[in-house]
């Protein structure tokens, strides 16, 4: 999936036409629901719009990936606040909760009433901090409004981070699908990096 929308954004007006689109719909996607490693997405997509050569062809990444995670977290939120309104919940709550382990929820609940929603910031950088900062700021019942002031910027922070990620790896070889193959290396080791952390106490802790 990820080779195939890296081989989707040559320089060709034509087919960028149908590249940005599918990184758009990929991230947004990949923010709803955990089936799609964002961070990869965007960095492979870095990756080719580097040897473009183009300035534009960078900032375009950045735009369309920074404007797809916002809008695909306020679709997560809003779906999220329904279930906490409603007194039987909701699937989409329930997930979240599912993917927020406990001690990850407290220091989430702890670093938003020390610094409000700035805590959003930080939360998209940080691998798996997404999820419970978000359900923290559900649980306090943090209005959508507030919450987007908070998340613009964090979206804007992630999507230039995964695109620095694409850069150097587009920068250390040749070819393109040689710097896609890195970037999406590290960007699934940063993103998987706490998972593997988690299971690793849990068996020593077993």
């Amino acid at each position: 999936m990820i080779g195939g929308l890296a081989g989707s954004l040559p320089a060709e007006p034509a087919q960028q036409a149908v590249g940005y689109p599918s990184l758009f719909l990929l991230v947004v996607l990949g923010s709803l629901v955990p089936v799609v490693p964002t961070g990869a997405v965007v960095s492979s997509a870095a990756v080719v719009a580097f040897h473009q050569g183009s300035p534009w062809a960078l900032l375009s990444v950045f735009g369309v990936s920074a404007l797809a995670a916002f809008l695909g977290d306020l679709g997560l939120y809003w779906l999220g606040g329904r279930g906490v309104r409603s007194r039987n919940g909701s699937r989409w709550l329930d997930r979240l909760r599912d993917r927020a382990a406990p001690e990850r929820l407290a220091q989430a609940q702890a670093g938003l009433r020390a610094h409000g929603v700035l805590v959003l910031v930080l939360s998209r950088l940080v691998p798996a901090g997404r999820i419970p900062v978000m359900l923290a700021c559900l649980l306090a019942r943090v209005p959508l409004r507030r919450f987007a002031h908070g998340d613009l910027p964090a979206c804007l922070a992630w999507a230039l981070t995964y695109q620095l990620i694409g850069v150097l790896g587009g920068s250390l070889f040749p070819k393109p699908w040689q710097g896609v193959a890195t970037a999406v290396g590290l960007a699934l080791l940063i993103s998987g990096a706490p998972a593997v952390w988690r299971r690793v106490r849990g068996g020593r802790g077993g």
